[in-house]
């Protein structure tokens, strides 16, 4: 039996086009978009939603979350028993899908066990790409040791054995970093994650660190792409930026502290960037009192600022932007506030396109999500206004977004809640 629905009467946000198609019919059967039509569409079987007035647009796609960070104090949660990080990640997998974002991609921490309990309906969730454990050299930001005359593995166990709060792993050196690399991927990872400067939630690495030799960087490179699949890099600076797409990295992640020149030679190698300006507000404002260390405290300001800067600067040379939050333990709940601050330098409709098609295309999925297309995977919204016009539709819990399906199944529906 065919398993469909048909949306009547819709206003359609397609992100490739300045205003909204009015009265427009969806049909979704079997998993995806069958039809899209500007005449009324004839199909008995399906179940027919009115949705007169109301915006439908793809579902969103958040290309930085870190599901297992239950805790800002990153350091503090790698020692928690793996259970308790397992069944604490469950709500936030289930607050990510019900502020609309349909796919998520894990920039360190979740591994392919999450994949399948969400795919197997086990925990209910956004679609996962994941990256296994990031890859951080010793003493870059994946290292969480704090700083002490003995130098121990971390946590006891060997390299292979999950530590499942713990985001990252320490590799050095390239022939180990090689086989980290074959480990992650053969444990399901579907890109892979480096640390390629220093960052704000690690210990003992200051911002403008580089991580990573390069010569360690282009073995990574080659043994994703020997995979099919590419290499993600945090980085901030300038310099920690041009060297990693000069060694092949495909996206850049957060990327505050560019330079013009920087972005200019991004765009010219094809590059992508996933800024996350909402979490350097959740670490300025909460961080501290939901137990954030002082030194991290004290580098945030060093790349907050900088944030919108970046937006006008990547812009201005072309350089494709992903919507990403990257955010942390109680912060998370600030997910779609990524919009607002974006919203301050780049249009709605660039912000939307941000979470949407470039999202896709980063994720080499243009042609199954990012649009409402004949073929393409049913990931939809039905939202209460025109983000078009007002971003702020899409910010909060999903209060003003009444219906999320995911691959063509209703997951949220308040529009038949009896009133």
């Amino acid at each position: 039996m065919t398993n469909a629905v048909l949306f009547q009467n819709a206003n359609l946000l397609d992100p490739q086009r300045a205003e909204l198609l009015e009265d427009h019919h969806i049909l979704v059967e079997d998993g995806v978009v069958r039809e899209v039509s500007d005449k009324p569409i004839h199909s008995p079987s399906a179940r027919a939603i009115d949705v007169r007035g109301k915006t439908v647009m793809p579902g969103l796609i958040d290309l930085h979350v870190h599901v297992i960070a239950v805790e800002l104090n990153l350091a503090r949660q790698v020692h928690m028993p793996n259970v308790l990080v397992t069944l604490r990640s469950v709500p936030i997998l289930r607050g990510m899908l019900r502020r609309g974002f349909t796919t998520v991609r894990d920039a360190g921490g979740a591994g392919f066990a999450f994949k399948q309990a969400v795919d197997s309906g086990l925990a209910q969730g956004p679609r996962l790409f994941v990256s296994g454990r990031a890859l951080s050299q010793t003493g870059g930001h994946g290292d969480m040791r704090a700083r002490s005359d003995y130098m121990g593995n971390g946590d006891g166990v060997c390299a292979t054995c999950v530590r499942v709060g713990a985001l990252a792993r320490v590799a050095d050196g390239v022939d180990a970093v090689r086989k980290a690399v074959r480990e992650e991927l053969q444990m399901g990872a579907d890109q892979i994650k480096i640390m390629a400067s220093g960052g704000v939630a690690s210990p003992t690495d200051p911002v403008g660190a580089f991580g990573y030799s390069e010569d360690e960087i282009r073995a990574i490179v080659a043994e994703a792409q020997g995979r099919d699949t590419y290499v993600m890099a945090h980085a901030y600076t300038a310099a920690a930026i041009a060297r990693a797409v000069r060694c092949g990295v495909r996206t850049i992640e957060h990327g505050n502290l560019v330079d013009a020149p920087t972005a200019t030679l991004m765009a010219q190698l094809g590059a992508y960037v996933v800024p996350t300006l909402v979490t350097y507000d959740a670490l300025a404002t909460e961080g501290e009192s939901l137990g954030l260390p002082a030194e991290s405290v004290a580098k945030v300001a060093s790349v907050r600022e900088a944030g919108l800067r970046s937006l006008e600067i990547y812009k201005a040379a072309g350089v494709k932007m992903g919507y990403g939050s990257d955010l942390l333990g109680e912060s998370q709940r600030l997910q779609s506030d990524e919009f607002r601050l974006r919203a301050e330098v780049l249009s709605p409709a660039e912000a939307i396109a941000s979470a949407t098609t470039v999202g896709a295309e980063i994720l080499g999925m243009s042609d199954r999500l990012g649009r409402l297309v004949p073929g393409a995977l049913a990931d939809l919204l039905v939202v209460d206004g025109n983000p078009l016009r007002d971003i702020g539709c899409l910010l909060g819990q999903g209060e003003r977004i009444p219906i999320v399906m995911k691959e063509g199944v209703v997951q949220f529906d308040e529009l038949a809640t009896p009133h």
